[in-house]
């Protein structure tokens, strides 16, 4: 059997959708999805910052009779971007139009979308930093001048139209602020960014749902599911969904600290979150590479990955969490990652940290 996912002919935004502590999302998820997404801002658990400015904001459109500005939600992927989106749209008492950058390859898909939008509707655009260049030119004066321009004939006889638009509100999402450009980006009037999320508001997250799937998690069971979602709450609910065919198939009525443990080891996910291919890769670098450093092909090499997979898929939560660092000679092990594994650090390693 082929020990990685490469060798069975997935590619690495495949194998990350498969990884369950991945924050993407899973197909089979859409509907779970939807049953676990609060409606409102008062039902949405965390980000109390970014809540008390959103209120604020759409408070005052309504107040003032006028479609909110444009909003633009930045942050990792699974911190709840679209639920943010479906909600501004359920404040607003307004239909929401959904799209994606990817799925727009033409500028004339964009004008179709925008030129068949009514008053006050919302138009969400995810991952809008991957619309082509045409798409976003239009895109500028649609959401500044609320019009399109239309061009009619082909040659030297074409001629543009310009298509009055009513007035309407973009939300963008994106985990790639950098990669807006721009023109784009200052087209935005409030740009809100998510954090990860704290242990104790994942916790509040984690019984939540679990009273929508109909479960019952004591809070000894939520904190441990907590520690392990990496500070993602699709991570914690993509955990409880698992946990709870673990009880299920084990006769459980309720979900124990102890159940958890038994669940999520049977996933090869360990107290911090980590799963085997995180684990793999610090093994690496302690064991076989004596701490490091370390160059990323020579890592991804020892671990059978590719080296965009170990880069974007393990690096980001174990640069975050303390157990690797980054340096121009390539990566180490930090003083965390020998005692999770276990293991003591040569004395010309600890030096590093």
């Amino acid at each position: 059997m082929p020990d990685t996912l490469q060798a069975q002919g997935f590619n690495d935004a495949q194998e990350e959708s498969l990884r369950i502590i991945s924050a993407e999302p899973q197909n089979n998820e859409q509907i779970s999805d939807e049953e676990l997404r609060p409606d409102t801002l008062d039902t949405f658990i965390g980000q109390p910052q970014l809540k008390a400015q959103m209120k604020l904001f759409l408070d005052a459109a309504q107040l003032r009779g006028v479609a909110p500005d444009h909003i633009l939600l930045a942050g990792p992927p699974g911190l709840g971007k679209t639920t943010l989106s479906m909600i501004v749209a359920h404040e607003l008492g307004v239909p929401i139009r959904v799209t994606s950058g990817p799925a727009i390859q033409h500028a004339g898909d964009l004008a179709s979308i925008v030129s068949s939008l009514e008053e006050g509707e919302v138009l969400f655009i995810d991952e809008i930093h991957r619309l082509p260049r045409a798409a976003e030119e239009l895109l500028y004066i649609a959401m500044e001048d609320f019009r399109v321009d239309v061009m009619v004939g082909k040659g030297p006889g074409a001629s543009s139209i310009p298509l009055t638009l009513p007035r309407f509100t973009v939300i963008g999402a994106t985990t790639r602020e950098g990669m807006l450009p721009s023109p784009l980006r200052a087209r935005f009037g409030f740009t809100a960014h998510l954090d990860y999320y704290p242990t104790s508001e994942l916790e509040k997250l984690i019984l939540r749902s679990a009273d929508v799937l109909g479960i019952h998690v004591d809070t000894e069971a939520a904190y441990e599911l907590s520690l392990r979602s990496r500070g993602t709450p699709r991570v914690a609910n993509r955990l409880l969904r698992r946990v709870r065919d673990w009880a299920i198939v084990h006769g459980l009525t309720e979900v124990n600290a102890d159940a958890v443990r038994d669940a999520l080891e049977l996933y090869q996910i360990d107290s911090e979150g980590l799963d085997r291919l995180d684990i793999a890769v610090l093994n690496a670098i302690c064991r076989q590479f004596n701490g490091g450093p370390v160059g990323l092909n020579n890592l991804a090499a020892m671990v059978g990955e590719e080296s965009e997979t170990v880069e974007t898929v393990c690096e980001p939560y174990l640069v975050r969490e303390g157990f690797l660092a980054r340096t121009p000679r390539g990566r180490i092990a930090t003083g965390k990652a020998w005692s999770h594994l276990g293991l003591t650090p040569p004395n010309d390693v600890t030096s590093l940290f």
